[in-house]
């Protein structure tokens, strides 16, 4: 159970408020919660049932940092584990952590920022010994008590939003602004852009290297030509339709929102040229085979699980952001002309 502090915020049961309801002194629920000798089992009865009463969430990361163990864990929060893209990244998490002895406990967030708080804290309360994240929301202080425990956190594919933290990226603005130099250099002028939402991170630095990229080649950005949100197969179609008139190619922000689009522009008999960040397995076999941004799940899920066994490993120094590279893939479907 949670309450509400003076000015309105949630507040999460404490020892204190266990102390209280249990009528007994915190050293008391301090044995209790620990597992030590000494306490009278009707004590220890009561004591249990305040914590069951409040949902008190023992610390038990703050335990296992005093005691020296380790649970051979780690736990890691996605947006979706069916995404193909979050697959690559979870089978290198996987690997990494074969070659240390540990094992990777996973959940998707569906991009819901409850869904991941609750997610990564009861993550901590099963123990485990790290934890890395694909943040769905902006707000990451709640995880302020497992660090300092001891619990070390690393973000993927987008940063935290209110902590200091390692982090690892990919080079989202140098991604998009190469598909318009790409697009450009076949003799576009009028490009759109298909993002996902603008509040997260990744789209919003890929719109911003998109503009970036219609600006060095001196063609706007045409805002008019930019469609943020679209999700699935109606509203990337639709989206579509609504640029057919005006737009002769299109960079599509995502791996999801490229399936869709090939999918809508299947029937069409004069296709806008097409370049799609982040790669999918089969793009190399349409027709015509889709160009992509493509950037290594593998390296990106290999890179944040070494920071993190970095830090379980001792190593105490600043918060490290690292961006890897992308490159693009011509095809065939980014390369037609106006």
């Amino acid at each position: 159970m949670t309450t509400l502090s003076p000015n309105g915020a949630v507040r999460r049961a404490t020892m204190n408020d266990v102390a209280r309801l249990a009528g007994v002194s915190i050293k008391t629920v301090s044995r209790v919660v620990n597992d030590e000798v000494g306490v009278h089992p009707a004590t220890a009865e009561r004591v249990l049932a305040a914590i069951d009463q409040l949902g008190f969430r023992r610390n038990l990361s703050a335990r296992n940092l005093r005691r020296g163990s380790s649970t051979g864990a780690v736990g890691l929060v996605l947006e979706d584990v069916a995404n193909p893209f979050y697959s690559g990244v979870t089978r290198a998490v996987e690997e990494t952590s074969r070659l240390r002895g540990r094992q990777v406990i996973t959940g998707s967030s569906d991009e819901d920022p409850n869904r991941e708080r609750e997610l990564a804290l009861d993550f901590c309360s099963r123990r485990v010994d790290g934890l890395l994240i694909v943040p769905a929301g902006s707000q990451h202080a709640y995880l302020v008590p497992e660090m300092r425990a001891g619990t070390p956190v690393v973000f993927l594919d987008r940063p935290a939003g209110d902590i200091a933290a390692d982090t690892v990226l990919v080079d989202n603005v140098g991604g998009t602004a190469a598909a318009v130099a790409h697009l450009v250099a076949h003799g576009h002028r009028k490009i759109a852009f298909l993002g996902d939402a603008p509040d997260i991170f990744t789209a919003a630095e890929r719109l911003r290297g998109y503009r970036e990229g219609c600006v060095r080649a001196g063609i706007g950005p045409h805002e008019d030509l930019v469609v943020m949100g679209p999700h699935d197969a109606a509203s990337v179609a639709a989206a579509l339709r609504s640029l057919a008139d005006r737009a002769t190619a299109v960079v599509t922000g995502n791996n999801r929102i490229t399936v869709h689009a090939v999918r809508a522009l299947a029937g069409w008999t004069r296709r806008p040229a097409l370049v799609g960040f982040d790669d999918f397995e089969l793009a190399d076999l349409l027709s015509p085979p889709v160009t992509v941004i493509a950037h290594d799940a593998s390296a990106l899920g290999r890179a944040a699980a070494d920071l993190l066994y970095a830090r379980l490993d001792g190593d105490t120094g600043p918060p490290k952001r690292v961006v890897l590279p992308v490159r693009l893939v011509a095809r065939g479907s980014g390369e037609t002309s106006p």
